[in-house]
């Protein structure tokens, strides 16, 4: 049975996020090939881990004769955390800092049976070996300075914390913005798509002795060449088209095309200020969890990931 005050039960907690943030950064660094601040927070702590380790402490109480049973518990109750923790996260953030999607057996790409069997190993792994040295060296501690160490790990715990909080909600409201100005371009892009069709179809339309002369124009160029002008060119080369033969054209075509350019201008100059993401804790958390994805906004972070990787190698 666990008998421990509140500061060591902290302690203990505080402990795991440490062990859990080397463990994570050393495993994450190798696979990346490069040294990785692995986590949620910027300093070396991860709660998940503290968490899970003082869950499994707990669960294995009623069970400490019966390592079977000890294990189903650990299996379910890091399962449940994981999941809570990962769906409650992801609504917030609308990101996820770890994914199984790719995983056999997962639950909404949050739980998976894999990572379920391993939790019921490392349950008894914690309980039978990790804790009972850890024990002993938290309870050799005096009091005194238990309590300080504590109350000093609580204040820097706690601003980390709330830094990389409010980090993870700006790179939340960097990502639903970047949506809206990529989604207001794809409108622009379908809007140009018409209004080129339904000139050609005007022009094409018209008498014989205008099918040559519609051919060599620069509206006709620009029919047949497409896909291989930019949509800034596409706006700028119709403009240009519409203004010049006006009377061939609808009178709306040239005001339309030109709030269509300007409306493009701005979307583009406003995407590449979000995208380059000049907030150092922003872009400290992506460098954090390269695995990190969104269901919802997955084109855009990716974006970011590369403007952020870009940066790093340039450094």
């Amino acid at each position: 049975m666990y008998y421990y005050s509140v500061t060591q039960w902290l302690f203990f907690f505080y402990f795991y996020c440490f062990a859990g943030w080397c463990f994570e950064s050393a495993y994450v660094s190798l696979k990346e090939k490069r040294l990785v601040n692995r986590g949620f927070m910027r300093g070396p702590f991860l709660p998940l881990y503290g968490s899970g380790a003082i869950m499994m402490l707990v669960v294995s109480i009623p069970f400490k004769d019966s390592l079977i049973l000890v294990y189903l518990a650990g299996c379910v109750g890091a399962t449940a955390l994981e999941y809570v923790t990962g769906v409650t996260m992801e609504a917030l953030f609308k990101v996820r800092y770890w994914d199984y999607s790719n995983q056999p057996f997962n639950f909404q790409g949050q739980i998976c049976l894999g990572s379920t069997l391993a939790w019921g190993f490392l349950t008894i792994l914690m309980t039978e070996v990790i804790h009972k040295p850890v024990e002993e060296l938290v309870l050799s501690i005096p009091a005194a300075v238990l309590s300080v160490l504590v109350v000093i790990l609580t204040m820097y715990i706690s601003a980390d914390f709330a830094l990389s909080f409010k980090a993870a909600l700006d790179l939340r409201d960097v990502l639903v913005k970047m949506e809206e100005t990529r989604q207001e371009l794809l409108r622009i892009q379908k809007r140009l798509d018409v209004i080129i069709a339904v000139a050609n179809e005007d022009l094409s339309s018209r008498k014989e002795e205008l099918a040559e002369e519609w051919k060599n124009s620069r509206i006709g160029e620009l029919a047949k060449n497409w896909k291989n002008y930019s949509l800034e060119e596409r706006l700028q080369r119709l403009h240009a088209e519409v203004t010049e033969r006006a009377a061939e054209y609808s009178e709306n075509a040239g005001r339309e095309i030109q709030e269509l350019l300007g409306q493009y201008r701005k979307n583009v100059a406003e995407h590449s200020r979000l995208k380059s993401l000049k907030d150092f804790f922003q872009r400290d958390l992506i460098r954090s969890n390269p695995t990190m994805r969104s269901r919802r906004f997955d084109e855009v972070l990716e974006e970011l990931k590369k403007t952020v990787n870009d940066r790093r190698g340039e450094s």
